[in-house]
């Protein structure tokens, strides 16, 4: 186990508070409008405690990955709750134990800013997606405002050490570097979250 597996193990009993407030000031509705274009074999990345569950549309057959045993005994609780059909693995988002053209849709929510290689992640997420196939992402992203970004900047001083959890990141090259053509981007609160849409050409 690495120390970024034991940040996360340790930090996940604190994860629903402190992501609750966020979500309500910085990206309300964005869990909503990733998983609403969500379809058949889905592929969440970083799945986390599970706190997409009551998003997917009916329907879906989801497999949720994340690296921290400890998240996944809370998603395990929320799996209970819902009447999708779900499978949860432990696994790493930049080696993704799927076959190549394995999903439909692959979804990552606040993931990518965790994720050592984000480069390899989109990567893999490329490789699973079956062509045609989507990637519906939403995630801290560096502000174009300089004092804005400032402040993220000084954030991540925290955040980094403490959860290896970047706020800077532009996930947007990325994705078109990997091969995926992008339908749908959208910035919100002062440029420091984004929710994207892509297919996969």
């Amino acid at each position: 186990m690495t120390d970024h597996h034991r940040q996360w193990d340790r930090y996940a009993e604190r994860y629903d508070r402190d992501i609750g407030f966020f979500e309500r000031v910085q990206f309300k509705g964005g869990r909503e409008w990733v998983c609403a274009q969500a379809s058949g074999e889905v592929l969440e990345v970083a799945v986390g405690t599970g706190r997409n569950l009551p998003f997917y549309p009916e329907g879906v057959r989801l497999t949720g990955l994340d690296f921290s045993a400890a998240m996944l005994d809370i998603a395990r609780a929320r799996v209970l709750e819902t009447s999708h059909k779900v499978t949860l693995i432990q696994g790493d988002a930049q080696r993704l134990p799927f076959d190549d053209s394995s999903f439909d849709t692959v979804v990552c929510t606040l993931g990518l800013c965790g994720v050592p290689d984000e480069r390899g992640a989109i990567a893999e997420m490329h490789r699973v997606l079956r062509p045609g196939g989507r990637l519906l992402l939403l995630d801290h992203i560096g502000s174009h405002h300089k004092p804005i970004r400032l402040v993220q900047r000084l954030l991540e001083l925290v955040t980094v050490r403490m959860i290896g959890d970047y706020q800077t990141r532009r996930p947007l090259p990325l994705v078109e570097a990997a091969g995926f053509r992008v339908d749908r981007r959208e910035r919100l609160k002062a440029g420091t979250v984004e929710r994207l849409a892509a297919t996969k050409t």
